[in-house]
């Protein structure tokens, strides 16, 4: 019995045929996914009943609910106040005042009350400094920092006594060590002084050894898999796509995407192309999977879906993109196809472009030269039968 299709993959499936163009038939997307016609219209009657089902959940709520949920609410918005308190108070160099998070929250959402009664602080004094918000002292201090900043413009291979003394004919004088802490603050050094800057970081020790040593061949499907993230904006923020890639057709057996590069991403695209695999029948244990050093494939938990699968991990080198090159040109190929060719307002709008190029066009319609000009679905129809014959 062929097991299921892998949830997320279903559901990007519906959302390309409800997002369909005037004129588009049903039919023409099961093909392009590889599905039949049935399928999808089950597929779409499902998830209508389970959109119905949520909506009739909502409406038929009691006033129990109804205030159990305003009581978590107001839980999770006195939670946020404490974790961004928290945070906004150990950062260095900030002043005493708790009144610009009051304000930072209120933007958020979190009604003053509620902050206020968490911090234990008066209200009324919040708002008279909301009405006036800028004190003398940090006028002065602007002035200060606008006459330092004009000088090192001016004059970048000046440190900041000098920049002082620049700032004191501009009729702004102030004492060395103020203009050294407006100048650090600010990043604001001498071109000619010490290097600052972030130290490089290493990543961290392999999982796996270099099986592949940048020799991506295959005799037969399932043998070698590569896989990598990449990430493109959109107007609501970036969203990052994880790719499994098959060596020997160049067909992507499995993808996840997400607004977060987390260990799960990867986790999700390598469970993803197991189960679609395993759903026409075909075995993927001993296959190596193939990365670079991420720290989302050095996770436990990817290393863990790999010894579920019976799959063996393969790593390259930091720094070395040719240990991965194969993979790396898929998403080249991405990029000038789908993520650059406009701008994305949405993550929707960009994630079911990106579906619609893997399934429709890089699958079926795009013939490879290094498969003797035929698609990666027509190259595994042809050449993976007599390879299981063989075997």
């Amino acid at each position: 019995m062929p097991k299921p299709y892998p949830k997320e993959f279903r559901d990007d499936v519906v959302r390309v045929a409800r997002n369909r163009g005037p004129g588009q038939k049903l039919a023409q997307i099961a093909a392009d996914v590889g599905i039949s016609e049935s399928c999808l219209a089950s597929w779409l009657k499902q998830a209508d009943a389970a959109d119905q089902g949520q909506s009739a959940t909502t409406v038929g709520g009691n006033a129990e609910l109804v205030a159990a949920r305003r009581r978590i609410k107001d839980l999770e918005q006195e939670n946020e106040v404490l974790r961004r308190a928290a945070a906004y108070l150990s950062q260095a160099n900030l002043p005493k005042m708790i009144y610009p998070l009051v304000r930072e929250l209120a933007a958020d959402g979190i009604a003053v009350a509620v902050t206020c009664r968490v911090l234990k602080i008066a209200r009324q004094p919040y708002y008279r400094w909301l009405a006036n918000p800028v004190t003398t002292a940090e006028l002065e201090q602007a002035y200060r920092a606008n006459a330092l900043f004009d000088a090192h413009r001016d004059d970048p291979e000046f440190g900041y006594r000098f920049l002082a003394d620049e700032a004191a004919d501009a009729s702004e004088p102030m004492a060395e060590r103020t203009a050294w802490r407006i100048c650090s603050d600010n990043g604001w050094f001498s071109v000619f002084g010490k290097k600052r800057g972030a130290k490089n970081k290493r990543s961290g020790p392999p999982v796996h050894d270099d099986l592949v040593e940048r020799q991506f061949l295959a005799q037969a499907p399932n043998q070698l898999w590569l896989t990598d993230i990449t990430e493109h904006e959109t107007g609501e923020g970036k969203l990052y796509l994880c790719a499994v890639k098959d060596v020997f057709s160049n067909r992507i057996v499995g993808y996840s995407i997400d607004s977060r590069m987390t260990a799960r991403l990867a986790v999700d695209a390598v469970s993803s192309a197991v189960a679609r695999r395993r759903a026409v029948g075909e075995s993927v244990a001993g296959c190596v999977v193939h990365s670079d050093r991420g720290s989302q494939f050095r996770s436990r938990k990817f290393v863990r879906a790999l010894g579920i699968a019976e799959m063996v991990g393969s790593m390259g080198r930091v720094g070395a993109c040719g240990d991965n090159a194969a993979m790396e040109s898929f998403f080249a190929l991405l990029q000038r196809n789908v993520l650059d060719r406009r701008p994305w307002s949405t993550r929707e709008e960009l994630r079911i472009a990106i579906v619609c190029w893997i399934e429709r066009t890089y699958h079926r319609r795009r013939r490879q030269v290094r498969l003797g000009k035929l698609t990666p679905v027509e190259f595994e129809a042809i050449m993976a039968k007599p390879t299981l014959r063989v075997a």
